[in-house]
């Protein structure tokens, strides 16, 4: 599929994440990105975050393949307005390390998005809230869990460890407006 100015976000998501695993490379994308494909485009974000251990050379390869081209530490096509940007590895939310094994893959169209589960996108958003007050994260985390089965348990257990109970209950709270 070409890259072109009508595709939406999780579009140019799974042609970027189709075109990384078939260069052999694990990626995951995570951030506002994945707000996006789980709220339906609620939340609109402009850049895909992808997390992963590949050199900066192999990725650098697969995404000029594409038509990418690296201006500073993001990577611009010509023909869309989302840029993509590989945060550094390891893939983690908060103070815990994530294994990839644990994210899952959305199909969009034919193709496969490796994106982390609904529960881990809220850990994520909710990571920006405890730790930076960010109440536009704590929306975000809102619009998904509103939409998607999460794991209550695994955010409780993992909020427990970030130490932010209250700001558990916080996003709980708000969660029922």
């Amino acid at each position: 599929m070409q890259i072109h100015q009508d595709l939406s976000l999780a579009e140019i998501a799974a042609i970027v994440s189709d075109a990384l695993t078939k260069a052999d490379i694990i990626a995951i994308l995570t951030g506002g990105g994945v707000v996006t494909v789980y709220s339906e485009n609620e939340y609109q974000s402009d850049d895909l975050d992808f997390i992963s251990p590949a050199s900066s050379q192999k990725l650098e390869q697969a995404m000029s393949q594409l038509g990418f081209s690296k201006e500073g530490r993001y990577f611009i096509h010509p023909h869309t307005n989302y840029y993509v940007e590989f945060p550094p590895s390891p893939l983690m939310i908060g103070e815990e390390y994530i294994d990839y094994r644990e994210c899952t893959v959305q199909k969009i169209g034919e193709l496969d998005l490796h994106i982390l589960t609904p529960t881990l996108c809220v850990m994520d958003r909710l990571a920006a809230f405890y730790h930076w007050n960010d109440r536009q994260s704590l929306d975000q985390a809102v619009m998904v869990a509103k939409r998607h089965p999460i794991d209550f348990q695994k955010v409780k257990s993992w909020s427990r460890k970030e130490k932010h109970q209250q700001k558990y209950q916080d996003f709980l709270d708000s969660l029922e407006n």
